[in-house]
């Protein structure tokens, strides 16, 4: 699926008749196209006029449901603009999985200031993964003013950690377009490049826009002529021969309802082969036409809109020059100019190009990382068991977890009590498990086997009996026999109190000598891995290899393409030391059972995630600079690390994540909060589909 994100920097930019000339050429090229707005008001116009063109254009066999087009109101961003933002992405993904190509039309810049939308749309674009098409209007620019626009708009793109492809120079006037085209060529690189010129059909609002602006009546004339495009105003506050002297063609006359005289002269003047025709005539003051004068109109058949309102002339004039042209579904003349404008200058074929092309390092936003985490999940139909069934966070992520479709889930605990947390909680247990282990007819099945699994340290059916009560152990066991495929716990209980269990009855894979963990690190722009900071304290040299090489496979096992740092103080050769050896040891480990895996080590933290410093200290390496895998030398280094991290750099840290064990079983911080439950659901699904 490819998307392709259209934001404006400022409003009135002309971004709808650029996202129709765009969508007309990937209708005819690119398959099925899907239309998406972020944020939008409902029945947006739009929206409408969008999904209407891909029907005429014969895509009716796609065709789209207008609510799914939609991700959230504005109301919506307003009152939360983390919660809009999840929502924003989760419709997004329900649409992209339905369509080769989604065009993306960001917001209107209704209700706030310029700067903070279109960084709001950088964000959302971010968060999607969408490439963004600038719209920048440069009507009321110079040439120089336009491309300095374009140059912020890219920065603050990239503060936002989007990425431009293309830059659309819109409503520019015929004299400026070359010298447009050649500031924007000396400041855009690497993108395309396209200068619009001034359509003022385009720009033209129509008799129905003023009528709706001014809330009027239709008194007289055709309604289907309400959709002729008003080029001017003139108000006809003057004599005759004055008002017939600033006639244009399609303008509209505002004139007082009691002026009868130059409403007569106005309509013999439209009728006229001598005279411009008019779009239409506004009556202001609330003063209707005299009997007589109405029957006149009536009698000479006139189809030009005559509309009646309330205001005075000055209020009425002011609000019809605020009035902006919009282009619609009904609006032909529009839609068919827009199309040959944004053909004649923009190429949506070669625009792919640039969106398709690999960049070097992708962005990888928290909220895209969860979503991975949610779409994996989805696709693992995993089971999970939760042995702590009465805590109100278990309850709440496990109503969204079925909510999502992450997993089938499992609680432990008194039914009873369970249900009254829940009932308490308003939570709606429905399509989950409950089952209490010490009634559980599984518990002699699980007794015989902790026993057999335990013999060795002497333990006999009857106090297996009692052991496996314990929720934790049960809920080990339900992994261990194949009841569940994982196993999530930690919340109100110790690691130890999972951690256990795991050991003694899952056990460890074959040739991992230690169950150590991991930290997703999700940061603004991409995703790092952080292993060991929960479990291990001192890792010896063949220990922190095995960490190294499990944190490898579980960052690929989640799209995270491993590029191994053995950390410590020292770069390369420049340091000695115990503990500098240690990690020289554990790199050559690591290099001799798994040569192809990219690993670099003993290196420093900024040596290995920044491209300067690696330039500096360990120029050549493939992986410092890029890191994906940093392996801390110890649970103090790696568990203060992940917590500066976490709270300094507002990291979102997703963890710990168990590996190593035979089968997915993992443990939650006591301070976990829902979110991080429903993520680490996610993840033990996912490690349970591998």
């Amino acid at each position: 699926m490819t998307s392709l994100y259209i934001s404006a920097t400022d409003a009135a930019s002309g971004k709808s008749a650029v996202a129709l000339g765009i969508l007309h050429q990937l209708a005819r090229r690119h398959g099925r196209i899907g239309v998406y707005r972020p944020v939008a008001s409902p029945h947006d116009e739009l929206v409408e006029l969008l999904l209407r063109q891909l029907t005429v254009l014969g895509m009716e066999e796609a065709a789209q449901d207008p609510e799914s087009a939609v991700g959230v109101t504005y109301e919506e961003v307003h009152a939360g603009s983390d919660a809009a933002m999840n929502r924003i992405v989760d419709r997004f993904h329900a649409v992209a999985d339905h369509f080769d190509t989604v065009l993306v039309i960001g917001s209107d810049f209704a209700d706030v200031t310029a700067p903070s939308e279109f960084a709001f749309n950088a964000r959302v674009a971010a968060n999607l993964g969408a490439p963004m098409l600038l719209v920048i209007p440069g009507g009321s620019r110079g040439p120089a003013s336009t491309a300095t626009a374009a140059r912020l708009a890219i920065a603050a793109a990239g503060d936002n950690h989007a990425t431009v492809v293309g830059v659309v120079a819109n409503q520019v006037r015929p004299d400026r377009i070359e010298r447009t085209r050649e500031q924007l060529t000396a400041t855009v690189h690497g993108m395309t490049l396209s200068v619009v010129g001034d359509v003022p059909l385009l720009r033209a609002p129509t008799m129905q826009d003023y009528l709706d602006a001014t809330g009027g009546t239709l008194v007289h004339g055709d309604s289907a002529r309400l959709d002729r495009e008003c080029h001017s105003v003139v108000v006809a506050a003057m004599t005759m021969p004055h008002v017939l002297d600033r006639l244009e063609e399609g303008c509209v006359v505002v004139v007082p309802g009691d002026r009868e005289e130059i409403v007569v002269g106005a309509l013999l003047a439209h009728r006229s082969t001598t005279f411009p025709a008019l779009s239409g005539i506004i009556l202001n003051g609330g003063f209707p036409l005299s009997p007589q004068v109405s029957r006149l109109v009536d009698g000479v058949d006139v189809t030009l809109p005559i509309v009646g309102v309330e205001t005075g002339t000055m209020e009425t004039a002011t609000t019809l020059l605020r009035t902006a042209g919009r282009i619609t579904a009904s609006s032909q003349r529009k839609i068919d100019a827009a199309v040959s404008a944004i053909a004649n200058t923009i190429d949506a074929s070669e625009l792919l190009t640039v969106v398709e092309r690999p960049r070097p390092v992708r962005v990888i936003t928290p909220l895209m990382f969860e979503h991975e985490l949610v779409d994996g999940a989805r696709r693992a139909e995993a089971h999970i068991v939760l042995p702590e069934g009465t805590e109100p966070r278990i309850l709440e992520a496990a109503a969204i977890c079925r909510e999502r479709g992450i997993a089938r889930l499992t609680l432990l605990g008194d039914p009873d009590a369970v249900n009254a947390v829940a009932k308490d909680r308003g939570i709606d247990l429905d399509g989950m498990a409950v089952v209490d282990p010490e009634g559980s007819g599984w518990r002699s099945d699980f007794a015989e086997e902790y026993a057999r699994l335990r013999a060795h340290k002497g333990i006999t059916v009857d106090q297996a009996s009692d052991i496996v009560t314990d929720r934790s152990y049960f809920g080990t066991l339900m992994v261990h026999t194949g009841l569940a495929d994982g196993m999530v716990s930690g919340s109100i209980t110790t690691t130890a109190a999972t951690v256990r269990p795991a050991l003694e009855i899952v056990r460890t894979e074959p040739g991992v000598s230690v169950v150590s963990s991991v930290f997703f690190m999700c940061l603004p722009d991409r995703v790092l891995v952080y292993g060991d900071c929960a479990i291990n304290p001192d890792p010896s040299a063949p220990q922190l290899a095995d960490i190294a090489i499990s944190s490898a496979r579980t960052a690929a096992q989640f799209g995270i393409e491993p590029r191994v740092a053995m950390l410590s103080y020292s770069t390369g050769s420049s340091g000695t030391g115990a503990d500098v050896e240690k990690v020289r040891e554990a790199t050559h480990i690591v290099r001799e059972r798994q040569p192809d895996l990219l690993v670099e080590g003993p290196i420093q933290y900024d040596a290995a995630v920044d491209p300067a410093v690696a330039a500096t200290k360990l120029e050549g390496s493939p992986v410092a600079g890029a890191a994906t895998v940093l392996i801390f030398p110890d649970l103090n280094t790696g568990n203060n690390t992940y917590k500066a991290v976490q709270r300094s750099a507002s990291a979102v840290a997703i963890g710990p994540v168990l590996q190593g064990l035979n089968k997915p079983v993992n443990d939650l911080s006591r301070g976990a909060l829902v979110r991080d439950i429903v993520n680490t659901v996610a993840i033990t699904a996912i490690q349970a589909g591998a």
